[in-house]
């Protein structure tokens, strides 16, 4: 079970809104600061690890840019929208980012309410209403992956790859 407070954004978020591309080169650490920068100043200084994204449809259309790494190492619990991009749904998979399809979440919660997300039975609830929606199941196996931190550590952890340090 996963509960947290909502940062709400809209619909057609790209990967440039997410990573602003002046960052591309940057370290990690620059790209994560610079999250949401161009539509949300100081966004990073106040996104608490823990707290929950909540976005309308086409959430992470753009560019295969590491932007899903940038919300994973903010510390986002979950990221939850209307609908994901394929390609940023993959990128969430592969950097460790829990990210869930719920059509209807954006109309759901408000900025800085507060769900509960039960992935047992693929459901979310948003805690002042006590609304309930059903989430899009993820398969299985995107689904470890996901919570295994991505697709290297746990390719590592099975001894299908060895990462050198």
């Amino acid at each position: 079970m996963i509960r947290g407070h909502v940062w709400k954004f809209g619909a057609n978020i790209n990967t440039d809104v997410i990573m602003p591309g002046h960052v591309y080169d940057q370290s990690e650490a620059i790209q994560t600061k610079a999250a949401f920068a161009g539509v949300r100043p100081g966004f990073s200084d106040i996104f608490q690890a823990g707290d929950l994204i909540v976005a309308g449809t086409n959430f992470g259309t753009g560019s295969s840019r590491p932007a899903a790494r940038s919300l994973r190492n903010l510390g986002c619990a979950c990221l939850v929208a209307d609908s994901i991009n394929s390609l940023f749904f993959r990128n969430c998979v592969n950097f460790g980012l829990l990210a869930l399809e719920c059509e209807g979440v954006s109309a759901l919660v408000e900025e800085g309410g507060e769900l509960e997300i039960d992935i047992d039975n693929w459901q979310l609830r948003e805690i002042g209403t006590g609304k309930v929606l059903p989430i899009l199941p993820v398969p299985p196996r995107l689904l470890a992956i996901m919570r295994g931190g991505g697709i290297f550590p746990v390719l590592e952890r099975e001894g299908l790859i060895v990462v050198q340090r």
